[in-house]
């Protein structure tokens, strides 16, 4: 078992994993949910909303999967994509006799994500089964924390750009309810062509982190903009990589629609939508969905639904009207877990193996929403290249390199990284990390373009040429290319008095007082010169010769 588990809570030994061979169901689930998707299919395409007084209401439950490298109570490992049934011990297939050992690092996850949402830490919590049939829970029960959870009443603030011009910083805030540790089930694979179903228990025991969010949020954009913070939040506490496309996190959205002043209307849960993008259009074509089917006097069923994102609709899968018994119990095998504080340690306990609040709490980092303000008031920069920068993995990281790196102004060096950088890794479809110039590549050229040894225009031309061979410095492109500045008086007097001659209607317009055209002319010189004039000596020719 890895370090971060052994003999923490529960001094058990834990057996070896043990391959699991997939095993076929029966398909009666499978053709519900058939069944379920074909009634769907035939209802009409939403209609806009004509309702306007209605107004929708949103809660989320987010699943995060902890980044620990050993399952939640087994020393497993955690391995996405591994050959199905590769990654089960003997406890997570429940062979009878096998105990849980819980793993640290799950927990010191758990309390640093809460400490980093606003939430009150429980010093004492409380393991518990919730017991209900699913074929890739071989137990029969899920080990979560029902009655007392390790974080509590935390608050959520989160940022996103709206208004006319999507330039205003809109500020919000969601509660959050519970933080709980749980074990994710196993997944089963649906073979249409044999009627059957496979069970791979590789994910079962996982550990997560579920957020229990209040109903603070009215439509698809603010659902998205929250979770998308929190999956920032996440990844720079490093508790987990919020990798989406993987099942990392997943989360459920409780829908409902209401009049204001009015209860709270029945709500529907969409299950499992694991984009953010897909979150946003599920969210706000349920609202769209209810409020049409109140308008035309139907009810509201109180049901799990899915969301197709091929249609865009999200399709009824089961309804709730019986309330399902989850015969919660105290989980027998596991005592309470009790954290502590340093100095508080009670005697005979060693203090390396109980998890301490406050030294989780110092080891928080910065977190997004500080790292945005922080940006603009130290750098000067607009708020929404703030958001740039922060939003995608890495990037603010390569900004500060380059602005610690370089003369040039930190707004100059936005400029260069929104534009030229990301426009290069969006069509290449890389990260920030895979960028073929270097942060510090990228200084030395806007080093040269500030002492002058290189005009703007030429310095994208270096910079595609970095980008092509990265092996390069800068100051050998140039060389190699000529593409270092045209500062030659007589040249440049040559060059522009040639460009003057060819354009005289430009010139005329000029002279009769619309100096705008005069960046026509700037243009057509540094055509023929490749973009290597300088800019102030060429402007100042230009007037000369077009001012009699």
């Amino acid at each position: 078992m890895a370090a971060a588990s052994a003999g923490f809570i529960c001094n058990v030994n834990v057996p070896k994993p043990v391959v699991i061979k997939l095993f076929s169901l029966n398909h009666v689930i499978k053709r519900r949910l058939s069944t379920s998707v074909t009634r769907c299919q035939s209802q009409p395409q939403v209609k806009k909303r004509s309702c306007p007084q209605m107004v929708g209401v949103v809660g989320l439950e987010v699943h995060a999967q902890i980044n620990s490298t050993s399952k939640l109570f087994s020393g497993s490992q955690v391995s996405f994509s591994s050959p199905p049934n590769s990654r089960v011990s003997y406890f997570d297939a429940s062979l009878p006799g096998t105990l849980p050992v819980l793993n640290r690092r799950c927990v010191e996850a758990a309390v640093m994500t809460g400490l980093a949402l606003n939430c009150t830490i429980n010093m004492k919590s409380l393991f518990d089964r919730k017991h209900y049939f699913y074929a890739d829970m071989p137990a029969g029960y899920q080990i979560t924390q029902q009655r007392l959870p390790i974080a509590v009443s935390g608050l959520l603030i989160y940022s996103h750009l709206g208004g006319p011009k999507r330039n205003q910083v809109i500020s919000k805030s969601i509660r959050i309810k519970q933080i709980q540790l749980e074990q994710d089930s196993g997944k089963s694979l649906h073979d249409e062509h044999q009627s059957q179903t496979l069970i791979d228990l590789n994910r079962a025991g996982v550990g997560l982190m579920e957020l229990v969010m209040e109903p603070d949020m009215s439509c698809g954009e603010e659902a998205a903009a929250a979770v998308r913070e929190l999956q920032l939040i996440l990844q720079a506490l490093g508790t987990c990589q919020g990798n989406m496309s993987e099942g990392q996190l997943r989360v459920d959205a409780n829908v409902s629609v209401h009049r204001p002043g009015e209860p709270l209307g029945v709500r529907t849960e969409v299950k499992n939508i694991n984009s953010i993008r897909h979150l946003a259009r599920a969210i706000d074509h349920e609202i769209q969905r209810q409020m049409e089917l109140l308008e035309q006097g139907g009810v509201v069923q109180n049901e799990t639904r899915a969301f197709d994102q091929k249609t865009g609709l999200t399709i009824p899968m089961r309804d709730k009207e019986g309330l399902q018994d989850y015969r919660f119990m105290p989980e027998p095998n596991l005592p309470p877990l009790l954290l502590y504080v340093s100095g508080r340690v009670p005697a005979g306990l060693d203090p390396s193996q109980v998890v301490l609040v406050d030294r989780v709490k110092a080891l928080l980092p910065e977190l997004p929403g500080v790292r945005r303000e922080r940006l603009v008031e130290e750098y000067g920069i607009l708020p929404e290249h703030s958001y740039t920068l922060v939003n995608e993995d890495g990037l603010a990281d390569y900004f500060e390199t380059v602005v610690k790196a370089t003369k040039a102004e930190p707004r100059k060096v936005i400029g260069w990284v929104v534009k030229e950088l990301l426009s290069n890794l969006n069509q290449q479809n890389l990260k920030v990390n895979q960028s073929l110039v270097a942060a510090r590549a990228l200084a030395e050229l806007l080093d040269l373009l500030e002492t002058g040894h290189v005009s703007s225009t030429a310095a994208k031309v270096v910079f595609q040429e970095l980008w092509k061979n990265p092996e390069k410095g800068a100051e050998k492109i140039i060389q190699e290319q000529n593409l270092g500045l045209m500062s030659d008086a007589a040249t440049l007097q040559i060059i522009c008095q040639k460009v003057v001659e060819s354009h005289p209607e430009e010139v005329k317009a000029i002279q009769n007082g619309n100096h705008k055209v005069l960046n026509k002319l700037m243009g057509q010189v540094q055509k023929e010169t490749k973009g290597r004039a300088d800019p102030v000596q060429v402007r100042a020719i230009l007037q000369e010769l077009t001012s009699s």
